[in-house]
């Protein structure tokens, strides 16, 4: 979901570059909330057969007893699953990427009509630098999350707890990309790092005048 996310805030970035002045921010939000609930609609649509072929496997191995979760697919559930997979890895990645290329030539293009004395190349090159960022995000998340969907592939019918290790590992990795984002994108944009220390300025300051109230009340 929250590569999905990602996607449709790089759509909306691409959608404002491409309609201007001409961007309405009610049509903006209102669309928003339509393709949050299309998204969980189809997130939820494409996963729901999952729970009916999972089982419950006892296990007793050395004079201790344990409780697995097996998943039992038939030849033509296991191809559906791991196309699946693969769109919901795939799809986001493409969308956020030629997002940010269409961000990029589209501003390139806009600055090119309205300064004579450059050419677009070099207003091309100073787009790419100033939004590195966009791109570099989405190709070191593909980056992170492609150790979980090889695992998610490789990775069979566990038959002791002895190799349990490999959906620990694959678990643990799907949370990665969605830590990191703060760190992907925030800290190395210029406009979104200085948006973030006056937020943080702004809240400094409001908790430094509650307190000063709150002393001269006392």
């Amino acid at each position: 979901m929250d590569q999905w996310l990602n996607a449709c805030v790089a759509g909306e970035r691409a959608y404002t570059i491409i309609k201007g002045t001409r961007f309405q921010k009610k049509k903006s939000k209102k669309a928003a909330k339509i393709i949050i609930i299309i998204l969980i609609i189809v997130i939820i649509s494409t996963s729901i057969y999952d729970p009916f072929y999972r089982h419950l496997m006892d296990e007793v191995n050395d004079n201790e007893r344990r409780i697995w979760c097996t998943i039992t697919y038939s030849s033509n559930l296991k191809t559906f699953h791991s196309a699946i997979h693969g769109f919901h890895f795939i799809a986001p990645f493409v969308i956020n990427l030629v997002s940010s290329i269409v961000l990029i030539t589209r501003k390139s293009h806009q600055q090119s009509n309205l300064q004579n004395d450059r050419t677009y190349y070099q207003l091309l090159r100073q787009q790419l630098h100033e939004h590195k960022n966009l791109l570099i995000a989405p190709i070191v998340l593909v980056i992170l999350a492609l150790p979980r969907l090889i695992i998610s592939y490789v990775s069979k019918c566990m038959k002791s707890s002895n190799n349990s290790w490999i959906c620990l590992i694959g678990y643990f990795i799907s949370f990665i990309p969605s830590m990191l984002i703060f760190f992907i994108y925030v800290l190395p944009s210029t406009f979104y790092k200085q948006e973030f220390h006056k937020t943080i300025a702004r809240y400094r300051n409001k908790i430094q005048r509650s307190r000063r109230v709150f002393h001269l009340s006392i």
